[in-house]
């Protein structure tokens, strides 16, 4: 066993194997891999082994694509079989809901390539007629789903991995990992002591004790589940070809042929999880014991769907623990606050997704950015605010929701409310309806009188439509109020934060007394924030973006710091309201002795409010005449008793942030991680209008940008009037023209305001005409659409900069 090397890879399951494989694969040859048992002890070994496309974030759909289509690559490379079966594979829907996910899949799929198709009940019994298809609205059909040999495959990637120079050993368990003050590891095993310039925890059972071993907390969790294998069935070995694989979620089941019988697991709704207090280093390759009682209601909702079970003797029953993440995506990328600590965690689909996840891991460290969005499975996307409290009870909902329908304006309730600031009981007095951001309660919206405090889980329009529609006329007509508790923050200060911040961001950085809207780019050009820089003077700048971004941005900023600038998150100690609406300023106005009637758009400063004293910017994301108000969290109460007694003489309702998406629609406003992220470049979405091509500074993502603009982009974000009365665009919806499609959604709603369905989409440039008409797919309707060719509502900006 060598003593140095580039990457310790700690954990030989499908994802170490599949992340030493990529290293390789992408030019690092001096790599290894730590195992403490055997390859594919731990959770790899005992897997159904099946794989699918299917997925509710259209890039881990793709990376889950990737990894499929990289089997047969590894096959050739090696010589070794995966055992691939491409059975292909249905996912039925019994009510209309689940129908209307399938069709928004459906949807996304065409734009992104995949082959897949809505079938009838009696397309479903030709193709895979063991199953009842009583009761079954229609499902979707996917022929890439399939199923493989966990072990063989595991061993495909690490040979192939060894081809190209990597070291793999075996039976050697870590016992510490200690960074050096150059950033570099010792990781310490029971052989010996392996200096490393990276590590990468993929340590799944394990992970937990293995990034306790550098100080930090990974939130994930063990859950026990169960599958069983039949004996032989004569409908299953008769038939000329394989069975597909059918999952159905009503019944928490999903069933594929194994051999001449079949294999069924179950996400029942009775969980167990697993190790609750870690896992013991002593469990390998051996099982739980069975417990049937536990998924004894879905078994027999089994044998309705599928009456061969009933009569079919059980082969064999497997019975072992898989780690999820809070939300069930993987947790991967850097790990913020660690140099060259890397995590490759939390892959419980590892047969679907551990090629893709293998190769953007690779991609960040080898080239310091992956080729597509990470945001779904980016490590990040939890901060130091979540804990094994945390964790726990929404891994078990996320386990029992595992084939619930996916809403998209669902809220679900497991371990909340965590985090809540001061305003929350006034708030919940006056009717608020909660969603959470990052851990955070954030009002979506207000509900008057007797309607419900809850929002029905839809795909069309919800029961919080009319209360959206309130709080969009009070902004529009009067004045509304919103908290601001929910922006990313940050104080950038030092005799060098002007010309840090100059090449951090792409835009102006504002004179005092200013704001400035950015881009923040990465090296590619892409977009990796969206940002508002505030000059209040005395080399003190505040920079404001979105909140759930905030480790992600931070650990952008940390990894490109310079001698001279502080960077501190202040996302939760800078808190306040915001009033927005042609009466905003008189609000203002009669809360302080100062004149605020000069207070440009765009202006920023300091103001005594009553007994605070506050930071005002003149900028509002609602589109309107708007103030933005900050001061101490523990201030906040008197911020709101001051700005709510000034604005009743003027009509003056809270809003909430159903009210805030639809607002920005009025005037075209994007939305981070929807038309803003980091698949797209500012040339296409309109951002490249706030670079500061002039500035002497050599931003990051400079050469790229700048190249881009010389060729121009190949597509363009537009906005779109859809006639549509039934549902609104969510996402990724397609949109098409001559009968093809060409281009989709990013984001849409419905403009309260104007009394119209909106949408971002994609279009190719050269597509792109004045009033161009197009179709846009939505549940799987083709609606008409129109595109608008400047904003419909204050076109020029008067209202929103007089």
């Amino acid at each position: 066993m060598k003593t140095t090397t580039r990457v310790v890879v700690i954990g030989g399951g499908v994802v170490g194997c599949s992340v030493l494989y990529h290293l390789t694969k992408l030019g690092w040859s001096d790599v290894m891999l730590l195992e403490r048992s055997e390859l594919t002890a731990g959770s790899t070994w005992h897997a159904a082994g099946g794989f699918h496309t299917i997925n509710g974030d259209t890039n881990m759909a793709a990376l889950q694509g990737y990894t499929i289509k990289l089997y047969k690559e590894l096959e050739e490379i090696t010589g070794l079989s995966c055992g691939l079966h491409h059975s292909g594979g249905f996912t039925l829907a019994t009510t209309q809901d689940r129908f209307d996910y399938l069709l928004a899949e459906r949807a996304k799929h065409r734009h992104m390539g995949l082959d897949t198709h809505i079938m009838t009940p009696d397309e479903i019994k030709q193709l895979a007629p063991i199953t009842n298809v009583e009761g079954i609205v229609g499902a979707l059909y996917d022929p890439l789903d399939g199923h493989l040999d966990p072990s063989g495959t595991t061993h495909a990637y690490a040979r192939a991995a060894r081809i190209a120079g990597a070291e793999i050993v075996t039976h050697t368990r870590v016992l510490e990992t200690n960074p050096r003050p150059d950033g570099t590891w010792d990781v310490v095993t029971e052989k010996g002591t392996i200096h490393a310039e990276h590590v990468v925890n993929a340590g799944g059972l394990w992970a937990r004790e293995v990034a306790a071993m550098a100080g930090h907390y990974v939130p994930l969790h063990p859950m026990e589940h169960h599958y069983l294998v039949t004996d032989d069935i004569p409908e299953i070995y008769e038939r000329d070809t394989e069975h597909p694989h059918v999952v159905d979620p009503s019944g928490e089941s999903y069933l594929r042929q194994e051999g001449r019988g079949l294999c069924i697991g179950y996400y029942e709704k009775k969980p167990r999880a697993w190790a609750v207090d870690g896992t013991p280093w002593s469990f390998g390759s051996e099982l739980l014991p069975d417990d049937l009682d536990k998924i004894s209601d879905s078994i027999e909702y089994s044998w309705k769907r599928f009456p061969v079970l009933a009569t079919a003797g059980v082969k064999r029953v497997i019975h072992g623990p898989f780690t999820f993440a809070p939300d069930g995506n993987p947790l991967v990328g850097p790990v913020p606050g660690l140099r060259n600590y890397w995590s490759a965690c939390g892959v419980m689909a590892g047969f679907s997704q551990g090629g893709g996840v293998g190769l953007m891991l690779a991609q960040w460290m080898t080239q310091g950015e992956c080729e597509r969005d990470t945001s779904a499975f980016d490590i990040a996307r939890y901060g130091h605010w979540i804990q094994k409290g945390y964790t726990l009870p929404k891994v078990v909902e996320n386990y029992t929701t595992r084939f619930s329908v996916p809403y998209p304006n669902e809220e679900k309730p497991a371990a909340r409310p965590l985090r809540r600031t001061p305003m929350y009981d006034v708030f919940d007095g006056m009717g608020a309806v909660w969603g959470h951001q990052y851990g955070l309660e954030v009002v979506n919206y207000f509900a008057e009188a007797d309607e419900p405090r809850y929002e029905t889980p839809t795909f069309r329009r919800s029961n919080a439509f009319e209360a959206t529609g309130r709080e969009v006329r009070a902004v529009r007509e009067s004045v509304g109020i919103n908290e601001i508790h929910n922006f990313g923050k940050y104080s950038v200060t030092g005799p060098r934060a002007r010309e840090w911040l100059d090449r951090i961001m792409a835009g102006r950085v504002p004179a005092k007394g200013r704001i400035s809207l950015t881009p923040m780019l990465a090296p590619s050009g892409r977009i990796i924030g969206d940002f508002t820089i505030s000059y209040l003077g005395d080399e003190e700048f505040r920079l404001t973006a979105s909140y759930g971004a905030q480790a992600y941005h931070l650990r952008w900023f940390t990894q490109n710091l310079s001698d001279g600038v502080q960077v501190t998150n202040m996302s939760d100690k800078w808190t306040g309201h915001q009033i927005a609406g042609p009466k905003a300023r008189e609000v203002l106005q009669a809360c302080t002795r100062e004149d605020v009637s000069d207070m440009k758009f765009l202006d920023v400063r300091r103001m005594t409010l009553g007994l605070l004293e506050v930071v005002v910017q003149r900028v509002s994301y609602t589109g309107d005449l708007g103030y933005e108000i900050y001061c101490d969290p523990l201030e906040t109460r008197t911020l709101w008793d001051q700005l709510w007694a000034a604005g009743q003489p003027h009509g003056m309702k809270p809003f909430g942030m159903r009210a805030m998406m639809s607002l920005r629609l009025d005037r075209r406003f994007g939305s981070w991680l929807r038309e803003f992220s980091p698949d797209y470049t500012p040339a296409e979405t309109g951002l490249d209008r706030f670079i500061s091509w002039k500035k002497n500074a050599d931003f990051i993502g400079r050469a790229a940008a700048e190249k881009a603009r010389a060729t121009g982009p190949q597509r363009e974000l537009c906005m779109f009037e859809i006639d549509t009365d039934f549902a609104d665009v969510k996402g990724y919806e397609p949109l098409w023209l001559d009968g093809e499609v060409v281009g989709y959604c990013t984001s849409g709603g419905y403009s309260h305001h104007l009394g119209k369905s909106l949408a971002h989409a994609f279009v190719p440039t050269e597509r792109i005409a004045p009033g161009m008409e197009a179709e846009i797919e939505v549940l799987g309707v083709m609606c008409k659409a129109r595109r608008i060719d400047a904003p419909l509502f204050d076109a020029d900006g008067a209202r929103m900069r007089g």
